[in-house]
């Protein structure tokens, strides 16, 4: 019982919408540049989530950094174009961005 009780925990947790929007980072790649709170080559997400806090504008400023790339923000390297990735992915993955703390 107890086994079973630890195993619909860990389903629980697994399926809550920061391991979704996770998943997606990983999906597309993400992960290969960003961190959640360390930066790798581009910037950690807390550091993101951090600069654009209060800023109304920074969800479509950030979909569309994101789908175009660009360079100057955080430093030298440029973040490559991401036109594969769907609108509504974008957004999810940019208001999960933007909620890490």
């Amino acid at each position: 019982m107890k086994k079973m009780l630890l195993a619909a925990v860990a389903l629980g947790v697994l399926a809550t919408p920061a391991f979704a929007n996770l998943q997606l980072a990983q999906k597309y790649a993400c992960v290969a540049c960003h961190a959640v709170d360390k930066k790798i080559v581009g910037p950690a997400y807390k550091d993101v989530a951090k600069k654009y806090a209060g800023d109304k504008s920074a969800e479509a400023k950030l979909v569309a950094k994101v789908k175009a790339g660009g360079s100057g923000v955080w430093g030298p390297i440029p973040m490559p174009a991401h036109p594969q990735v769907s609108d509504a992915d974008l957004k999810t993955l940019v208001k999960w961005v933007l909620s890490q703390k």
